[in-house]
């Protein structure tokens, strides 16, 4: 099917339309890249960060769903508008303006799931996240695709690919399911498979990036613009999410979480409603964005990982000066343990500051350190 503007002065993308030599190899590339190999690196992330999920936790996350909504409100709030606005700004071909939107437009993708594992995230409130925007794409796509294209007067309505989002849920729910009983049976067995999964799931991103950018090489483009807008847009997203959680009175632990999923796109959700929805020669100048954008939200990702690993070891370190300074000067029997910082790194993080009518906080017990991490007095 073929979807273009009008000559609506409303829309952003008016200027004159360059056609690109088609890739011959797109299609039946992007099945194999996208299609299998993510399934089943979706599948297997999941089983494993599901090991992690306490299934207590998880259902006070459904029944206060105060974090839900700010994740909500921030994949299908955020997100659309801010690539409405890319698409204005920087006068992109019909095209290309609706690619961009379309990503915008998109549930989290499951590759925030790993990046919230090695932040230290609040897991429980990941997944149960990618969850429920997973299946609020079902209404919330079509709406604002509808809402930010009325006045690019398309000719023909975009097809979302219900199929697709119904192949992610299973792919999703389905696997955290065997996680989380597997959690609650063997625990000490979970968290080894946890360890794993956060390997495999780090190398897995790897091949799949790689592979994406070699077998797909017949769809890229050198469109500056095109690339640039892939670059600062995830980055966008993390910080908008980040703010609007902080902003929302968000533990420091839900701030990450909420960051990296606003952030994180479903790219193969955006494929297969690109493929869909247009012809081959179209698809050659749409598909360099979701490739794009994938690898550099994985570069971002990569990136938090990295910054937050050095701030956790910066802080560990200062603590165990402070302790080992406290046991000269005090005479203690000895600094604190290296799970000692730990337990001081978090601070008791799940106890959040929610609006809405809850029960009453003790806010100094929150933010206290573990009772048995000694200090000078």
């Amino acid at each position: 099917m073929r979807a273009n503007c009008s000559s609506s002065s409303a829309c952003p993308v008016n200027s004159s339309e360059e056609e690109l030599p088609v890739g011959p190899e797109v299609q039946g590339n992007l099945e194999v890249v996208f299609t299998v190999v993510s399934s089943v690196m979706m599948g297997l992330l999941m089983f494993s960060l599901g090991c992690s999920v306490d299934f207590r936790k998880l259902w006070a996350h459904i029944k206060r769903p105060w974090g839900i909504a700010v994740g909500l409100l921030c994949q299908f709030g955020l997100m659309p508008l801010t690539a409405y606005l890319l698409a204005i700004s920087f006068s992109l071909k019909p095209a290309q303006a609706i690619a961009v939107l379309v990503m915008g437009c998109c549930p989290g993708g499951t590759i925030s799931n790993i990046f919230t594992f090695w932040v230290d995230g609040d897991m429980d409130l990941s997944i149960t996240m990618t969850t429920c925007s997973t299946v609020a794409a079902l209404g919330m796509m079509p709406l604002c695709l509808y809402i930010y294209t009325f006045s690019w007067n398309l000719e023909q309505n975009l097809t979302i690919p219900y199929q697709n989002i119904g192949i992610t849920l299973v792919c999703l729910t389905i696997p955290v399911a065997f996680g989380i009983y597997v959690n609650y049976r063997w625990p000490k067995q979970s968290k080894i498979i946890l360890k794993i999964g956060a390997i495999v799931g780090g190398v897995l991103l790897l091949v799949v990036a790689v592979a994406g950018v070699v077998l797909a090489k017949g769809s890229w483009n050198s469109d500056i613009t095109l690339l640039t807008i892939s670059f600062i847009f995830p980055l966008i997203g993390h910080v908008a999410g980040f703010l609007l959680a902080l902003l929302t009175h968000q533990s420091w632990q839900r701030c990450r979480t909420i960051s990296l999923e606003t952030g994180a796109q479903n790219i193969q959700m955006c494929v297969t409603m690109l493929q869909l929805s247009f012809t081959a020669k179209q698809l050659v100048q749409m598909l360099s964005f979701p490739l794009a954008y994938g690898l550099f939200q994985l570069l971002d990702g990569f990136l938090i990982v990295a910054a937050y690993k050095m701030y956790k070891k910066r802080l560990k370190n200062e603590h165990r000066k402070r302790d080992t300074g406290c046991a000269e000067g005090c005479h203690k029997k000895k600094s604190s343990s290296p799970k000692e910082t730990g337990a001081f790194l978090e601070l008791n993080e799940e106890v959040a500051i929610t609006p809405g009518p809850s029960v009453a906080v003790d806010l100094h017990t929150a933010l206290e350190p573990s009772s048995h991490i000694t200090s000078c007095t």
